[in-house]
């Protein structure tokens, strides 16, 4: 049986194939680092990172290239920004729907540095009140950490409710976009936002080990860099480079992956986001379709007319999640993501904690019509009574 790939949502597969043929074109015929060398394929390499780079910017309405900060995945990016910016002191307002990746951070400079944290609760569906937030800002509040939505649930947050309230109180906006960068259209001169973080594997289709921190401009005089080092500028002075993107990133870029994201990134503006995004929502309309009649499972997440991501999950009453996940796999070649999804806050507003989470199944560009419909028939069979 063909393999029926639906676990987008942890990494987009398969890639644009001109994503592949950009990673090992730098492997076989380029090999040079970026910005260290003047030789032909060293500038060829700095040449399509700063490509890369333009794309990346345009792609979420930054104000220049030079606002977006290479990462390793969209866990570093949000270290970076909750580790750069955070001091004794400051109080963040969180939500219960965040992933681990802003969790255990903000868990761990309240522990360090003595930060103070609320975490506003979430509905059934993953979706914060954006008056909830609004409600726990004090005169301490120096950011707000949301994410654009929710890898359980699909749901998506009201971003531009709570940012304009956090700006209106003098408050900064941290973004986890790791779900919808690629999947949704996002327009960061409109939205009231002050930082961004993205991983460059899922929805904008480049390697593992990419990803990016975008900041909004004057901001980076109060981020900390978490790294020090070479950056192929400024290289007489023993401090690290104050201005952007190099007060972020030292050590040799990851080439070969930021040359499959460029290629990724060209890949998404020659079909576009917005078109991207209304296949994948027919995708999940669909899914939802062949999901709902079934009689013994429950689906997790919004109602049919709140927005969401190409995300469903869904229990069981027979099976548990990793059972269910590994029935699908092994009998019908249909690869689901099950357990707690790095995201406990949910499950518990979901009631779906104690029984080890939920099965996800999550859609991307190159998912099908005839895997969804597959997909729909052997969850059918397997959890029959």
């Amino acid at each position: 049986m063909p393999r029926i790939y639906l676990d987008n949502a942890a990494t987009s597969h398969p890639k644009p194939e001109s994503v592949y043929a950009a990673v090992d074109r730098y492997n076989r015929s380029l090999g040079a680092a970026a910005g260290r060398g003047g030789y032909r394929s060293a500038v060829e390499v700095d040449a399509v990172l700063r490509t890369c780079r333009k794309r990346a910017a345009a792609l979420l309405g930054a104000e220049s290239p030079e606002r977006v900060a290479w990462t390793f995945n969209a866990t570093d990016a949000l270290n970076m920004a909750l580790h750069g910016l955070l001091e004794t002191g400051d109080h963040v307002v969180t939500t219960a729907a965040e992933h681990n990746s802003v969790l255990r951070p903000l868990g761990a400079l309240v522990d360090r540095r003595g930060i103070e944290l609320t975490v506003v609760p979430v509905d059934a569906s993953g979706r914060v009140d954006p008056s909830a937030v609004r409600d726990a800002l004090k005169p301490n509040t120096r950011l707000v950490a949301v994410q654009h939505a929710s890898n359980v649930t699909g749901c998506v947050q009201p971003i531009e409710d709570i940012g304009t309230d956090a700006h209106h109180a003098g408050v900064l906006v941290l973004v986890d976009a790791a779900q919808t960068a690629g999947h949704l259209p996002i327009d960061l001169a409109d939205w009231p936002v002050d930082l961004l973080a993205s991983a460059g594997h899922k929805g904008l289709l480049g390697p593992l080990g990419t990803g990016l921190l975008y900041v909004r401009p004057g901001l980076e005089d109060q981020l900390n860099g978490l790294r020090q080092g070479g950056t192929g500028s400024l290289s007489e002075e023993d401090r690290q480079p104050a201005t952007m993107p190099d007060r972020l990133e030292a050590g040799n870029a990851n080439a070969p992956g930021l040359f499959g994201l460029e290629a990724g990134l060209a890949w998404l503006e020659e079909r576009g986001v917005e078109t991207i995004a209304e296949t994948e929502a027919s995708l999940i309309e669909r899914l939802l379709a062949g999901l709902e009649p079934l009689e013994n499972i429950s689906l997790v997440g919004p109602g049919p007319d709140s927005p969401r991501v190409g995300v469903v999950s869904l229990v069981s009453e027979a099976l548990e999640p990793h059972v269910l996940a590994t029935v699908l796999d092994e009998s019908f070649e249909i690869q689901a993501r099950a357990g707690l999804h790095c995201a406990p806050g949910v499950h518990r507003a979901a009631g779906t904690l104690a029984g080890g989470g939920t099965l996800r199944l999550s859609v991307g560009p190159f998912t099908t019509a005839e895997e969804i419909d597959a997909a729909c028939e052997a969850i059918a069979a397997v959890t029959a009574g």
